[in-house]
């Protein structure tokens, strides 16, 4: 495996297809109920159903297979110095940014952006690019502007309380899972991590299917 430090891979699935084809590799997979209403959930069932009571969870989601490993191994770094739940944030370019902005202006979510306060921890997450700017940047320049890649790493006591959890209003209204645990009260520690020219975008808009295959073919994964 690329990502160091992985005791077990498992695929959650609630669709009968995905768990034939993983098996048909020598995967291992878990069926998991259609219930499900986001893949922390699905992370939380799996646990129950594999029996884990111990360690660091991570969450990759199939929407968003250009997740480079260096991502993972810093999530569970962080969740193993202390942190209940960690995701990674990677500070925008003027070019990102630009086209995150584009996105919005056609009604599409380009991404998902998220602001911390100084030591890391998550502030807010949105659809929206957040913290609005005036500015314009070039395209390589720095922007104030962070990127939230939909990746997570968790101790299996936060999943548990997140199960239990209902859905508040924030997480209804931008359809962001991760805003159940701050509203709860529970902190999300973001880790800055860099993409080393990797293209990191996920499939939120059918358009982005082909973005994602050029990555993955780019990244020698395809």
């Amino acid at each position: 495996m690329l990502v160091r430090g992985v005791d077990r891979v498992v695929i959650a699935t609630d669709d009968r297809r995905i768990f034939r084809e993983v098996e048909s590799f020598g995967g291992e997979a878990v069926m998991t109920s259609s219930a499900c209403r986001n893949g922390t959930e699905r992370c939380g069932e799996a646990c129950g159903e594999l029996g884990f009571s111990q360690g660091v969870v991570v969450n990759v989601q199939g929407d968003a297979p250009l997740t480079p490993p260096w991502f993972v191994e810093a999530l569970v770094q962080a969740v193993t110095s202390g942190a209940a739940v960690a995701t990674p944030a990677i500070r925008c370019d003027g070019k990102t940014l630009q086209s995150l902005r584009k996105d919005r202006k056609q009604g599409l979510v380009g991404g998902t952006t998220v602001v911390m306060d100084r030591r890391g921890q998550a502030l807010y997450f949105s659809k929206e690019v957040i913290p609005w700017c005036s500015s314009t940047f070039g395209e390589d320049e720095k922007t104030p502007v962070f990127y939230h890649a939909g990746v997570y790493a968790y101790t299996v006591d936060a999943l548990e309380r997140y199960c239990r959890t209902e859905p508040g209003m924030l997480e209804t209204h931008e359809g962001l899972e991760q805003l159940r645990f701050m509203e709860s009260g529970t902190s999300i520690q973001c880790q800055i991590v860099r993409r080393h020219g990797r293209m990191i975008w996920e499939v939120n808009n059918p358009e982005d299917v082909v973005i994602v295959e050029n990555g993955l073919m780019l990244a020698g994964i395809k």
